[in-house]
């Protein structure tokens, strides 16, 4: 009888083993085999004159495309860049507002324009300190003048 229910363990622990193993996969590998999909096609459907940002960080407009390369111009020289089409990270397109990143939307992190701020402009949850005065403590003490030991008489 002990026999009939250890076995029953075991398929037990198979069972769980399995059903993480899907979780798994629709949770890390599915997301992430779709992302390469979408970028493999938004790469493959790039065109000459479109307006590119690499993995770099790099802008550009694409001047010439090959199999597996692709020559940007960028910045006002319009220097020209050759860079595999791997280094594309999204295509963008320019607006009244500025640059917009065609990749997907859904990202939380892009700054929304309510919570851009100009350079120097305060926020208003940030209120100016005074600057702290030095205590005691901080002060340094001079430093006192280092002595030198005493030759040590050796008899000879």
């Amino acid at each position: 009888m002990n026999s009939l229910l250890s076995g029953g363990g075991n398929a037990q622990s198979l069972i769980i083993m399995l059903v993480l193993l899907v979780v798994m996969y629709f949770m890390l590998i599915r997301p992430q085999t779709k992302k390469d999909k979408e970028d493999k096609q938004m790469r493959n459907n790039l065109q000459v004159g479109d307006e590119i940002m690499t993995v770099g960080g790099i802008y550009g407009k694409i001047v010439r495309i090959r199999e597996d390369r692709i020559t940007i111009a960028s910045g006002a020289e319009k220097t020209k860049l050759e860079i595999t089409k791997t280094a594309i990270a999204n295509k963008v397109t320019d607006t009244k507002a500025g640059k917009v990143v065609e990749d997907d939307k859904k990202s939380s992190s892009a700054a929304s324009p309510k919570s851009i701020k100009k350079l120097g402009q305060k926020s208003e949850d940030t209120k100016e300190e005074a600057p702290a005065q030095e205590t005691p403590a901080q002060v340094e003490a001079p430093a006192e003048p280092e002595t030198q030991p005493e030759p040590v008489a050796t008899e000879e």
